[in-house]
């Protein structure tokens, strides 16, 4: 037994990654052939005219990038800026809230409570707003139980921001908890034993703490948000247009030419979002 568990020990650990390399290339196989091909596809229709996807006829042409000073582009990049940032703030605010009042809370299985909270996630994102927007009606079902005259809020700016909150929200109440858990408890107690008042004690040594985990949430409510088409198609009643929904009107028009300079451009920014989260938490920590 003792030979047994002592060569079990010997194994090289290279041994074991090497394995897990060998269980992680479907999955690579499926990144590269629907992820990465399409990105290389974008990227070559940046640079010719054609008509949709035809080989036949393409010539080179860097006409597509006037798409980017036409005026409904650029409303369309305001309007997803406006919107995201003041989503990405709602939830700040709201989801520390949560992750620190159940940081601080007393209940054993604290991930069932995030678990409860992340549910919602796991159902589709359609039947989501499309539930939304019979509430945000001025007749629903709201309305009829409590014997109340509702309002109408469809196609307004409160009704995407109220949206993209309730959509996003658990995105950011993860990361934060996650950071507010890694935090040494003894480092609270020395605060307090040196004469800080509990508000100074969060102020100077939890918020900073925290500070990856708002980083990383913020990041993953904003790019959603600055991408997304169903939300404004749906609750915006198509009255407000962000550029998730020119993307989607150029592919749907098979103008692909325009919509993959409309596309790469929002990569780009999703990338430079990605590599921050890499600076702020290189290991990845508020993540898991």
């Amino acid at each position: 037994m003792q030979k047994a568990s002592t060569a079990r020990r010997l194994v090289p650990p290279h041994h074991t990654s090497h394995k897990l390399e060998r269980l992680a290339r479907p999955y690579l196989l499926w990144l590269y052939i629907f992820a990465v091909l399409p990105m290389i596809i974008m990227v070559f229709l940046m640079f010719v005219d054609s008509e949709g996807i035809i080989l036949y006829g393409m010539t080179p042409s860097i006409k597509n990038f006037q798409v980017l000073t036409a005026p409904s582009t650029i409303v369309a990049f305001f309007n997803s800026f406006k919107y995201s940032i003041i989503t990405t703030l709602i939830c700040i605010f709201f989801g520390y809230l949560v992750a620190y009042q159940l940081y601080k809370s007393k209940i054993k299985n604290k991930y069932l409570i995030l678990l409860l909270l992340i549910l919602p996630m796991w159902t589709n994102i359609l039947l989501r707003i499309n539930a939304l927007a019979s509430v945000f009606k001025e007749n629903n079902i709201l309305t009829d139980l409590l014997g109340i005259k509702g309002i109408n809020i469809i196609g307004t700016d409160l009704a995407i921001i109220l949206g993209m909150v309730f959509t996003y929200l658990p995105f950011i109440v993860l990361p934060i908890y996650t950071s507010l858990e890694k935090i040494d408890s003894s480092l609270h107690e020395a605060a307090l034993d040196l004469g800080m008042t509990e508000f100074k004690t969060f102020w100077k040594v939890t918020f900073p703490l925290s500070s990856k985990g708002i980083v990383s949430g913020s990041i993953m409510v904003l790019l959603p948000c600055l991408s997304g088409f169903a939300i404004p198609n749906i609750l915006g009643d198509r009255k407000i247009v962000l550029i998730g929904n020119i993307i989607e009107q150029k592919f749907v028009n098979m103008n692909y030419n325009a919509g993959s300079v409309l596309a790469v451009v929002l990569l780009v920014i999703i990338l430079a979002s990605i590599l921050l989260i890499n600076k702020v938490d290189k290991e990845g920590e508020t993540l898991l």
